[in-house]
């Protein structure tokens, strides 16, 4: 039995996301005043998105089951150690990753979130996994977090925070990601930049709209 299908992992899991698809991000009185425009404005801008995921805070916002299931599988086949991860929100990816690392034998998950309600919800969610020893959760703009102490070579990055964002947390990182490293990022069609810097070779990447959701792609 790996880690994913353990009982108190499996079982939490299912919990988080049946919550989750109960309740609409429409459900926020905030949210729903907005114009589809309007969403996709702050989605898009790099100087009023916290305005956007400020009105979401009560509302996990996941990546879906079978993302999760891709995390998971992308961290073994990679035999990844070191993980890095823009947005941890409940921490449901979270939970995915870190179980990939204790089957891999151990090894570091840095995420990072700046809704201090979510950072609590997310630790205690960690800790009912029994996964709190590989995962450390940092409190606050990953723009700032994300500048000390990373791991000297990164071996897969998820980006699911704020996705205007995606190309300034890629460049904060990118010098520590190693040859063959990957990276998802989830709804990356909100970050031109983004898509522009992993779509080229001579960048150093190699990638693929995987689904209509995740952006796949590797470290050349």
């Amino acid at each position: 039995m790996n880690t994913l299908s353990s009982p108190n992992v499996a079982l939490l899991l299912d919990r988080l996301f049946v919550e989750a698809d109960a309740v609409s991000p429409l459900a926020s009185p905030a949210f729903a005043a907005l114009s589809s425009e309007e969403r996709t404005r702050l989605m898009r801008s790099k100087e009023d998105y916290r305005d956007l995921y400020t009105s979401l805070k009560d509302f996990a916002l996941p990546v879906s089951r079978a993302t999760g299931q891709l995390l998971y599988i992308l961290a073994r086949a990679t035999q990844a150690r070191s993980i890095v991860e823009f947005g941890t929100s409940f921490g449901l990816s979270t939970l995915h990753l870190a179980a990939a690392l204790r089957d891999n034998g151990g090894g570091r998950l840095i995420t990072s979130e700046f809704e201090p309600s979510k950072v609590a919800i997310a630790k205690a969610n960690i800790a009912a996994a029994s996964l709190s020893d590989l995962v450390e959760v940092r409190e606050g703009d990953a723009l700032e977090t994300f500048k000390v102490d990373l791991p000297e070579t990164i071996d897969l990055l998820l980006l699911d925070g704020a996705k205007s964002l995606y190309s300034d947390v890629l460049a904060l990182v990118e010098d520590r990601l190693r040859p063959g490293a990957v990276i998802v990022a989830d709804n990356a069609d909100y970050c031109p930049d983004y898509l522009e810097q992993v779509g080229s070779v001579a960048n150093g990447y190699f990638t693929m709209g995987f689904t209509d959701d995740v952006e796949l792609s590797v470290r050349l």
